[in-house]
C-alpha cells in the first residue's frame, strides 16, 4: 500500500501525477485526505479522497508515503499528527518516503535528512538540514526520494515507481506515456 497525503492547499501536479504513474504501474495507492474527504489544492482542484488520515493503517503492508508540496499544503501536512505518525513509522521501518517541492522541509525539520542528499523547491534549502544539497531535480538517498517541484512531478512519479516495482516497470510506463 502507498499513501499519498492530501492537505488543503496541496500542489495538484505533485500529487496527481505520481498517483497516476504508480497506478499505471499497478501499485495500490490510496489518497488520504488530511482532516476531511474532499481536499482542495492550491489551484482550486478538489479531490475526493479514498480515505481520511484517521483511517490509515501503519503496518507491514505499507510500502511508501508521498508528501506533495504546495502552500499551504505543506504546512497543513506538517501540523497533522497522523501524517507525523506515518513519517515516523516509515523512518523507523525503512519504508519509502517521497516528498516534493516544499514538503522535504517536513523531513528536514524532523532530522531525517541529516545524513542524506536531498533537493527541494528553491528557498527551502536551509530547512532541509541535509548532508548534501543535490543539484538534480529528483534525488534518492536510501529510503527517501525528494524532488524540486511541479515541473518534475512526472520524473518524481517514475522514480517512485522504480523504487517500488523496479526499473523495467518504470521504463515500460515511461515509454507507454511517451515521456522523453
Amino acid at each position: 500500500m502507498i499513501y499519498c497525503f492530501l492537505a488543503g492547499g496541496f500542489e495538484e501536479m505533485e500529487a496527481l501525477c505520481p498517483i497516476d504513474i504508480l497506478r499505471r504501474g499497478e501499485c495500490e495507492v490510496a489518497t488520504v485526505g488530511v482532516g476531511e474527504e474532499i481536499i482542495t489544492g492550491s489551484h482550486g482542484v478538489s479531490v475526493y479522497t479514498d480515505i481520511v488520515d484517521g483511517e490509515i493503517v501503519l503496518d507491514s503492508d505499507l510500502d511508501m508515503i508521498i508528501l506533495p508540496g504546495g502552500m499551504p499544503g505543506t504546512l497543513n501536512l506538517e501540523k497533522n499528527a497522523n501524517v507525523q505518525k506515518a513519517i515516523d513509522f516509515c523512518a523507523e521501518n525503512n519504508r519509502l518516503i517521497g516528498a516534493i517541492c516544499a514538503a522535504p522541509s517536513i523531513l528536514g525539520h524532523k532530522g531525517l535528512l541529516r545524513d542524506k542528499e536531498a533537493v527541494c523547491f528553491p528557498g527551502f534549502e536551509e530547512q532541509l538540514n541535509c548532508k548534501k544539497l543535490s543539484d538534480g531535480y529528483v534525488c534518492r538517498d536510501g529510503n527517501i526520494v525528494t524532488a524540486k517541484g511541479a515541473g518534475v512531478a512526472q520524473e518524481f512519479g517514475l522514480k517512485l515507481l522504480e523504487c517500488v516495482k523496479g526499473s523495467a516497470v518504470s521504463e515500460r510506463i515511461k515509454a507507454s506515456m511517451q515521456c522523453r
